[in-house]
């Protein structure tokens, strides 16, 4: 199996950026897809974007597109989510969540994932 830990949240205020890293532990880094998703208080876990395994495919919410951008180090074994022009609206606990995948598979359904981190708080100010 795989451990995932998140960090890089905070407070910024709208406008600004913030990358967020989430570092993998366990089994080979490469053998899984991943993704990052979020909650807001009182609301479900929304899907922010994901990427295959070889990551060369991507999938982004709408919400996010033009202003997150995902990618992979595999020397490091870790992710990231590249926010910026943040907005109040992306507040929320962020997550990065793995599972085992064929080489192009992207997934975008938080209950397609395995794995998933603590969580990371990401608060964007007005």
């Amino acid at each position: 199996q795989v451990q995932l830990r998140e960090s890089g949240g905070g407070l910024v205020q709208a406008g600004g950026s913030l990358r967020l890293s989430c570092a993998a532990s366990g089994r080979t880094f490469s053998s899984y897809a991943m993704g990052w998703f979020r909650q807001a208080p009182g609301q479900e876990r929304e899907f922010v974007v994901a990427v295959s395994r070889n990551g060369g495919t991507n999938k982004y919410a709408d919400s996010v597109k033009g202003r997150f951008t995902i990618s992979r180090d595999y020397a490091k074994n870790t992710m990231y989510l590249q926010m910026n022009s943040l907005k109040p609206e992306d507040t929320a606990v962020y997550y990065c969540a793995a599972e085992l995948a064929a080489s192009r598979v992207v997934l975008s359904t938080a209950s397609e994932y395995h794995y998933w981190g603590q969580g990371t708080q990401v608060t964007v100010s007005s």
